[in-house]
């Protein structure tokens, strides 16, 4: 009697709640899986973005330096070579001849390419993200307001511009409306031993040129 009243209960189960069940567990499933292709999609989603960013960080030396015999001077307070004043400098310096190729140092868009006051010919770019790069003093521009650059692109010609002692660029890093140290943003260019070797050169004693 017990094992009849057993496989009755079972049939019972199998001919009504299993099926019930089985449809649960498959709809939970699905929802499941759906969720696990959107995290998918946002993972993809976020590398590609990522990958995006990586490009439009300005990651190299605007100038050819491999040597680093182009420094001369590096951000912070120095003293003024015309005014002969301590100020701040907010970029580095990178001694060159005139028609020296200057590179964009990152993926971005250009928004000013003209005269600046104090900068002389000087070119802008927004590379999204926050992240913003000014090259001054320039001799002349291969590039106009609005155009796409990627990095490494030639975007003018080292010149001796503006308030300037002798050819070279300047060169700015803003994060978020901020100047920043450039040298931080080489990771692209140099290795641990040339980082040091730049900041070694890029003292307070080192020739400023504008």
């Amino acid at each position: 009697f017990y094992q009849t009243s057993r496989y009755e209960d079972i049939k019972e189960y199998t001919s009504s709640e299993l099926v019930v069940n089985t449809v649960k567990r498959a709809d939970e499933i699905a929802r499941q899986l759906y969720v696990q292709s959107c995290s998918f999609d946002d993972i993809v989603k976020m590398s590609k973005d990522q990958e995006k960013r990586l490009q439009c960080i300005p990651a190299i030396q605007p100038v050819y330096n491999k040597d680093l015999k182009r420094m001369a001077s590096g951000y912070g307070r120095r003293i003024d070579p015309i005014y002969h004043t301590i100020k701040f400098h907010a970029g580095m310096d990178f001694s060159a001849p005139i028609g020296t190729e200057i590179f964009a140092t990152g993926n971005g868009v250009v928004t000013s390419a003209g005269w600046r006051q104090g900068y002389g010919k000087c070119v802008t770019i927004d590379h999204g993200y926050g992240y913003e790069t000014l090259y001054a003093h320039m001799d002349g521009f291969e590039v106009h307001v609005g155009k796409k650059v990627v990095r490494g692109d030639v975007i003018g010609y080292v010149g001796n511009t503006g308030k300037s002692t002798g050819p070279h660029l300047h060169y700015e890093v803003h994060v978020r409306g901020q100047a920043v140290n450039p040298a931080n943003y080489y990771f692209r260019d140099l290795s641990p031993e040339d980082y040091d070797k730049m900041l070694q050169i890029t003292t307070n004693n080192a020739k400023v040129f504008d």
